[in-house]
């Protein structure tokens, strides 16, 4: 394709030139929210250029300016095109993207919409006019849509007629969810191919058709509609423009490459890759061409979810993140011979990309590289446990399939995509049985969609009006009724409900939501919960008021209040002294304010010393002490940030925001939570463990006020009970060395004559073995005191019948059932003997419990101690086979 314009852009300068031409139209640039979504549950990630102003859209929230533009950082890892492990496969889907957007809130439309797009691409971008398409709505009978005639007219002052295409509604209609706002909308499709091949067939003809040179590059939306749960639809009071351009396959189509790969957005991650690999990348379809592909997708979206907070775990937003990584280490494994970490050290390439778009990544490249590191290194070491799974399984195969359900094992607990078990069973001349595969992930994915199915119905609108919340300066207002609806859950069904002004506060920054009570005459409704969803504040009920349109009393639960402010406010002097006493790499991580506890995420690296909690405690039972005045004040965020006040990585903060100060030279952060008036209400705090949560990131668990105390009156009285047992020492510490000193005696005592009545049982049972085949067989129920006992009972006894050997010891212990399989290698093999396979298939059932191990020596446990007889018997017969 020829290149344009005549000097290629940079990245940087496309990106800022995006945002330069909507601020001359009089839009409002802002930055882009997190990508880990917060206060919204119908979404983990940011999706979208349009989630952040979806309150705009629902009309729960006035936005401060009519027309703004950003550029938003986004992740999707399902849905249309989007699918996971799809993404490194084709040269222009990713997991994290850039998506550059113009809003317009109930302000111009499609035609300024429509004519900017086409002054940009074509004015300011200088992209050829014969290369563009546009496609517009051709409306849908069913749904009696009408056809988005006004696009299509705006169009043609632009375009000709045969460059304008009729799209279904798949293609054309933008809907937020099943329901909520929604429209039709027009897509500007570009054709990169070179002149030849657009001369041989025409570019109309390859629209929407998954070609690799003809691709979508914006797409207008129109909302003007709002879908209801019945499938209808009503005009919306006020229209709004949401466009998004992708800026990956811009900066591509503006760079005159082929694909979004070969563009400075990603050729220093794949630069970096052939560094450390020492592979050249040649941009093809080989799986070693698209393990770069997928690394340096993968590293962007590794970088972004962490910097903005979300660690990787084993549930939510957490495991999607897992998932990402986890793809990322089995290409390079299998396709690029990697067998240590790697992707840590692409971390601080990431940084410098986006140094002065999105600086978090380069503010917090060594934790995000820690967290990676530990994740990897994790990771590579189930991989390795997983083919030995599968090579265990390839020595007792009696097909040459892999079982469906084996193959999902290795997909669920060892990660495996199922082409990787493909590739390993192929090498060894099996074949894998897909259709058992398949049928394993349905039901796991439909117990998935069981566990989180959710039913939401139509919002039932009393009157119009945004909710106020007064629950800083009071616990009890008389409220209205806004709205509220019912939702179903897990089987269970309650109420949302908004009320025009409410004391309750919502579950955010970590802060529980209040409970309490909705009063209507006689009748007093629990309210069990309170959450925002997206900008409205719900309260969750089990029944709904009998007279919806009369006023209602709120009442918030006070002494529970007062307890979540007591921790909230210890939270913010507790995160002050950490970063004193360990230094000012400590960045808050994740936090829990409970009313019986505060929960603190950290980022530090090592385990905090006994002397080191003792020094956070005491500084901040000194700032209590001090009853320092806490100071709330609302100032534009610049100039809070100037202050010094902390902003947490992860968080979206308004043009105005909510500073609390404890002591202005202590702690300054930026805060929506319920606080004390001063600190020395708080009364007392102390911490009561320190934990790891993940690489880089500690845990500190601590109580406060009465619940502080009561635990250190716990304390002392255990303190008083350990005197006792102890007679009452002067020295509590001396008496406990003694008597620990004394315990260790004991038990090298005991342990060295266990030894020697081991030894003395093994030579015993050694005179009992029998002769099966050339291999001596003992199988017997013994009397031992432990597991480890029956094991080393089992290796003395292998001493006495070496070289050849069977041994099988089935023991009783503290109720339950214990067997110990041993052999020698060379029976193993001539005999195709495996104890782990014979204690899994055999033993575990007999005994009703589980076990496993090696060809040469397994051990297993269950409840039924009755059959053990069974076990001998059984075993003896596979001896004698």
């Amino acid at each position: 394709m020829s290149q344009f314009p005549a000097m290629p852009l940079t990245a940087r300068e496309i990106r800022q030139q995006f945002l330069d031409f909507f601020k001359s139209k009089g839009h409002i640039i802002v930055p882009s929210s997190p990508i880990v979504v917060k206060n919204d549950p119908t979404l983990l990630f940011t999706n979208a250029g349009m989630n952040q102003f979806k309150d705009f859209f629902l009309g729960t929230q006035i936005p401060q300016h009519r027309r703004v533009a950003d550029t938003q950082k986004c992740l999707r890892v399902s849905g249309k095109h989007n699918d996971l492990e799809e993404v490194g496969k084709d040269t222009y889907h990713h997991t994290m993207f850039e998506m550059l957007g113009n809003w317009s809130f109930g302000d111009y439309f499609k035609e300024e919409a429509i004519a900017w797009a086409w002054e940009l691409l074509t004015r300011v971008y200088q992209i050829p006019e014969d290369r563009l398409y546009a496609t517009v709505f051709e409306g849908d009978a069913a749904e009696q849509l009408p056809e988005d005639e006004e696009a299509y007219h705006h169009w043609l002052k632009w375009l000709p007629a045969d460059r304008i295409l009729k799209g279904r509604k798949k293609d054309n209609f933008w809907e937020m969810g099943d329901t909520g706002p929604c429209g039709p909308c027009t897509e500007i499709h570009i054709d990169c191919r070179p002149d030849d091949q657009r001369r041989q067939r025409a570019g109309h003809t390859l629209i929407n058709q998954n070609h690799p040179e003809v691709i979508e590059i914006w797409n207008l939306v129109f909302i003007q509609y709002n879908r209801l749960k019945d499938g209808s639809l009503e005009p919306l009071p006020a229209r709004h423009v949401d466009t998004g351009m992708g800026l990956e396959r811009l900066v591509r189509v503006l760079q005159g490459k082929q694909s979004n790969y070969d563009t400075d957005l990603f050729q220093p991650l794949i630069l970096a890759t052939e560094e450390l690999t020492g592979i050249r990348y040649d941009g093809g379809q080989s799986y070693q061409a698209i393990s770069f592909r997928v690394i340096a997708d993968h590293i962007r979206a590794l970088c972004f979810t962490i910097a903005d907070g979300q660690l990787p775990s084993n549930t939510g937003a957490g495991y999607v993140i897992r998932r990402i990584l986890r793809r990322a280490v089995r290409y390079s494994y299998s396709h690029l011979s990697i067998r240590e970490p790697m992707l840590y050290r692409l971390v601080p390439v990431v940084g410098e990309i986006f140094h002065d778009v999105f600086p978090e990544v380069q503010q917090q490249s060594s934790f995000i590289a820690k967290i990676i590191f530990e994740e990897e290194q994790h990771f590579l070491k189930t991989l390795e446990t997983g083919i030995q799974r599968i090579e265990a399984y390839f020595e007792t195969a009696a097909t040459r399939e892999i079982p469906g359900q084996l193959a999902f094992e290795l997909f669920d607990t060892y990660g495996f995509p199922i082409d990787l078990t493909r590739i390993i069973a192929a090498e060894r001349g099996f074949s894998v049985d897909e259709a058992g595969f398949q049928q394993a992930l349905e039901m796991q994915k439909n117990r998935s969609r069981q566990a989180t199915a959710l039913e939401v119905g139509d919002w039932t609108i009393l009157s119009d009006g945004l909710t106020r919340f007064v629950g800083y300066e009071q616990l009890r207002t008389t409220s209205r009724m806004l709205r509220y609806r019912q939702v179903t859950e897990k089987g269970k069904s309650f109420y949302q409900i908004v009320l025009d002004e409410t004391p309750f506060y919502a579950e955010s920054g970590g802060q529980v939501g209040d409970t309490g009570w909705l009063i209507q005459g006689t009748q007093k409704i629990q309210v069990w919960d309170t959450r925002k969803e997206n900008d409205l504040i719900v309260h969750l009920t089990r029944e709904l008021p009998a007279y919806p349109d009369q006023p209602i009393e709120a009442h918030v639960d006070e002494i529970r209040r007062q307890k979540l402010m007591l921790n909230h406010s210890a939270t913010h002097l507790l995160h002050a002294a950490l970063r004193q006493v360990l230094g000012h790499h400590v960045q808050q991580k994740g936090s829990l304010v409970h009313p019986d506890y505060l929960r603190f995420d950290f980022s530090h690296f090592n385990k905090l010393s006994i002397q080191e909690i003792q020094e956070v405690e005491a500084l901040v039972n000194a700032k209590i002490r001090e009853n320092i005045p806490v100071q709330i004040q609302y100032l534009p965020r610049e100039e809070a940030l100037r202050m010094g006040a902390m902003a947490l990585f992860g968080e979206k903060y308004g043009e105005q925001v909510r500073v609390v100060t404890m002591d202005p030279r202590f702690s300054i952060e930026l805060c929506g939570g319920t606080h004390v008036r001063y600190t020395g209400e708080i009364g007392f705090f102390i911490i009561t463990a320190e934990t790891a949560v993940a690489a880089g990131v500690r845990r500190i668990e601590a109580l406060t006020g009465e619940a502080a105390w009561q635990y250190v009156r716990q304390q002392l009285a255990l303190l008083a009970d350990a005197r006792e047992l102890l007679h009452q020492p002067r020295q509590l510490t001396d008496a406990l060395q003694k008597l620990i000193e004394e315990k260790s005696q004991l038990e090298k005592q005991y342990q060295s004559l266990e030894q020697k009545w081991l030894q003395q049982q093994a030579k015993q049972l050694s005179q009992q073995a029998k002769k099966i085949h050339d291999v001596q067989f003992i199988g017997q129920i013994v009397d031992v005191p432990s597991a480890d006992a029956l094991k080393q009972l089992g290796f003395f006894l292998r001493d006495h019948l070496v070289p050849a050997y069977l041994i099988v010891l089935a023991a009783v212990i503290q109720g339950k059932a214990q067997v110990l399989i041993m052999t020698d290698e060379n029976s193993a093999a001539q005999h195709h003997w495996h104890a782990g396979e014979w204690m899994k298939k055999i033993v575990a059932p007999l005994i009703q419990g589980g076990g496993g191990g090696q060809a040469t020596i397994a051990t297993g446990g269950g409840k039924n101690t009755s059959s053990l007889q069974e076990v001998i018997h059984r075993m003896a017969q596979m001896a004698q086979a």
